[in-house]
């Protein structure tokens, strides 16, 4: 018996937002003092660091469960499952339900327990929760559903990651630039098939890490107001992640049976595109090997940096066919891997 995805779906917000649109913004530092650069040159810098040139935001009426009930539907249709048949929904995100211009987070009820409303599910057995986790929120809810099936608890999961980062970001900071909305969505599912998921790794580093991700004031000094935004140290967060994820990812890999030869594809996260392509060729050094040519799918130039929803996306539009020269064949070893706020990182061996 193994645990199999057999259905996936995302949802990609409609707005679209340019990287242009940060020539307006008037950007400070975190002690408050202006940045002395002009926003041509900031937004230039971004942009070669990040990879991302522009980014998906929710339309105003909707929130975090909204995206996630929108992808949630597409999986369950493209399974092709009884919904009313799912033992559990679990769902990875960070914010709750944030509504556009509000100032106060809702996450009660759970956003899980939302798209099981917005779904229709009767089924009082179908146990819907909430997974903070940080960025590796999805990767953690396929690491529990696979624990809930083995175990004979559960049969049909649906895992979904979804967020509305742009509801919790300080305009005035440049890491602003980084963040998106979106969600995405799998089921997984009990299934005498070989393959699904191999091997896993988790892990949460929390001595001097755990507020590498934080929720802060604004960086504008002349501004008081109670809202809190999505802050990072971010030069910390790149040497952590170079520092734990690739041994994180190499012990996931050896401990699967597979070859480094073996793997496909690694959908890592979109974070940061030097970080990420960092990330990888220093797995690759581990095994005295230089990174392969389009090992690593990118979305983020065009989808920016949706934290859970990131890989559940990439991986759906690869499987759909919607990323040019990207693809994911029957028998093909790859690896979802993810690093994040706590600070967590997890890995995953999935034979596809």
């Amino acid at each position: 018996m193994s645990t199999k995805i057999t259905g996936t779906g995302s949802y990609i917000p409609n707005n679209i937002e340019r990287n242009e649109a940060f020539n307006k913004h008037e950007f400070h530092n975190e002690d408050g003092s202006s940045i002395k650069h002009h926003n041509e040159v900031i937004i230039e810098k971004f942009k070669a660091i990040t990879g991302i040139g522009e980014r998906r935001y929710a339309e105003d009426h909707l929130t975090t469960s909204d995206l996630a009930f929108f992808a949630a539907q597409k999986a369950i249709e493209d399974s092709k499952i009884n919904q009313e048949e799912l033992d559990y929904i679990i769902v990875g995100h960070n914010y709750g339900d944030v509504k556009h211009l509000a100032e106060q987070s809702d996450t009660v009820p759970s956003i899980a327990s939302r798209v099981k409303h917005l779904l229709g599910i009767k089924n009082p057995k179908c146990v819907a929760y909430d997974l903070l986790f940080g960025c590796p929120g999805w990767n953690e809810g396929l690491i529990q559903a696979n624990a809930f099936i083995k175990s004979g608890i559960a049969k049909k999961c649906l895992v979904i990651g979804a967020e509305t980062l742009s509801r919790v970001i300080d305009k005035h900071d440049r890491d602003s630039m980084i963040y998106s909305d979106g969600a995405g969505a799998v089921i997984l599912e009990e299934t005498d098939e070989e393959g699904g998921i191999i091997t896993h790794e988790s892990a949460t580093y929390a001595v001097d890490e755990a507020h590498f991700i934080y929720f802060g004031e604004t960086n504008h000094p002349e501004i008081t107001d109670k809202r809190r935004y999505i802050k990072m140290y971010g030069r910390k967060i790149y040497e952590f992640a170079l520092n734990h994820v690739p041994a994180a990812m190499k012990s996931c890999l050896d401990r699967s049976g597979y070859n480094i030869g073996d793997l496909k594809k690694i959908l890592i996260h979109q974070a940061n595109e030097k970080m990420d392509e960092a990330i990888v060729q220093r797995f690759y050094k581990l095994y005295n090997m230089d990174m392969p040519k389009g090992i690593m799918p990118m979305t983020i130039n065009k989808l920016g940096n949706s934290s859970v929803a990131t890989i559940p996306t990439l991986y759906d539009l690869i499987l759909k066919g919607q990323l040019e020269g990207q693809e994911i064949n029957k028998g093909d070893v790859i690896m979802f891997a993810s690093v994040g706020a706590g600070m967590n990182i997890n890995a995953i061996v999935y034979k596809y």
